[in-house]
């Protein structure tokens, strides 16, 4: 039988479960008991018990679509920050549509230290630096608008049931949200002000994932945050009236 409720708080040791019951993720067994390897939320379906860990690390998937940070340019390919123990690594043939010839031009002539791409783990068996590629549609280098970063724990979260929360962010912002497995967020919006509300929003997400009617919240903050938004534009404008007058 399960020994804690369902989103309990749970500390590394944690009974979680005794009999018929499988480890999950961030779980351990030993004589039919399952304990908690992690700080976290139990969370429990049907015979399988794991738990959501409020703070880990990154670890890259093949299929795992990321956003990098270039850390790093060598002559045919691009080191990149993913947020992992291991560097991300991009080579020219993964990223560029022709050859890159190291002795004619610069790797850093396509991308430089500093900017940001939307990647898809292509390889990694942890005895390499895992392998990205940009290859595939809406996949490349980060153009504009916002990067942020949160736990990657939360990014479930973020994302909402069949996609519910993000769904919820991009209607009432009018944005462009991209959310990476490794916890990077890329917002892109009309202005600054939209991005800031959307960070704002997903800030909050972060540290509330844990409770209950979270959704409601942030419709409510988005709301609430558009109206002020609009009250300074109009204040602005009734500087610029006043000056012109």
């Amino acid at each position: 039988m399960a020994t804690v409720e369902p989103r309990q708080l749970v500390f590394p040791g944690t009974l979680l479960a005794e009999g018929r019951y499988e480890a999950g993720n961030n779980t351990y067994s030993e004589c039919d008991k399952v304990f908690s390897s992690v700080i976290g939320l139990a969370e429990i379906r049907g015979n399988v018990i794991s738990v959501i860990a409020l703070r880990s690390c990154y670890m890259p998937n093949v299929g795992d679509v990321v956003i990098g940070k270039v850390v790093e340019c060598i002559p045919t390919a691009w080191m990149l920050d993913i947020r992992a123990p291991y560097q991300g690594v991009l080579f020219a043939s993964e990223y560029l549509p022709k050859p890159l010839n190291p002795m004619k031009e610069e790797a850093r002539k396509y991308l430089d230290v500093g900017e940001m791409v939307v990647a898809k783990v292509l390889a990694f068996d942890r005895t390499r630096n895992p392998s990205l590629t940009t290859k595939d549609q809406g996949l490349g280098k980060v153009q504009s608008g916002t990067v942020i970063e949160v736990d990657f724990t939360r990014v479930p979260r973020i994302i909402g049931k069949r996609g519910s929360m993000i769904s919820l962010l991009k209607k009432e912002t009018n944005t462009q949200i991209f959310v990476g497995q490794n916890g990077r967020v890329w917002i892109s919006g009309k202005t600054r002000e939209d991005e800031a509300l959307v960070a704002g929003a997903i800030r909050k997400i972060e540290a509330e994932a844990h409770t209950t009617g979270l959704t409601d919240r942030i419709h409510e903050y988005l709301v609430k945050g558009k109206k002020e938004t609009e009250k300074e534009k109009e204040k602005e404008k009734e500087k610029e009236k006043e000056k012109q007058e």
